[in-house]
C-alpha cells in the first residue's frame, strides 16, 4: 500500500456541551494541525498515488471555512460538540467525496483510503480513517 500526507494548520474557537467536558464547556482556543494521509495499492502511470499540489491545494479549500472561526456559530456544526474526534471525520467526509468527485484528478480516484489525523499538542491527537 502506497501513502501520500499533506499537512495544513488551523486556528478555531470553540466550546462543549456537557458536565464531562469540564472548564472546556467555555469557549476556548486550539490550534490543530491536520494531516490528510491518502492511500492507494498501485501508482498510475507517473508513479504518483496523487498529486501533491492539487492534495494541498484542496485540504487549504476544506479548512478555510474553519480556520479564524467559532465552530460554534457555524452553522455545519449546529448542535454537534466539536471535538478534535468529530472534526477529524467531517474533514475525512469532505476530502473523500473531493477523491471520488475527480477534484484531485484520476490519481485521487484510485485512493481506497484516507486517514485524516489532528495534532492538537505534542501530547494529544485524534485520528479517523476510513475508506473512500
Amino acid at each position: 500500500m502506497f501513502s501520500l500526507t499533506v499537512v495544513d494548520h488551523i486556528m478555531i474557537a470553540h466550546s462543549f456541551r456537557g458536565e464531562a467536558f469540564g472548564p472546556a464547556q467555555r469557549l476556548h482556543g486550539a490550534t490543530f494541525i491536520v494531516e490528510a494521509e491518502f492511500r492507494a495499492p498501485q501508482l498510475d502511470d507517473l508513479h504518483l498515488l496523487v498529486d501533491i499540489g492539487l492534495a494541498k491545494d484542496h485540504l487549504r479549500a476544506i479548512l478555510a471555512p474553519l480556520d479564524y472561526r467559532n465552530l460554534d456559530a457555524e452553522e455545519v456544526f449546529a448542535g454537534k460538540n466539536t471535538t478534535t474526534e468529530y472534526l477529524c471525520l467531517h474533514i475525512h467526509g469532505l476530502l473523500a467525496k473531493a477523491c471520488r468527485d475527480g477534484v484531485l484528478g484520476d490519481g485521487g480516484r484510485a485512493v481506497t483510503g484516507l486517514k485524516i489525523l489532528l495534532r492538537e499538542s505534542h501530547v494529544a491527537w485524534a485520528a479517523f480513517e476510513g475508506p473512500v
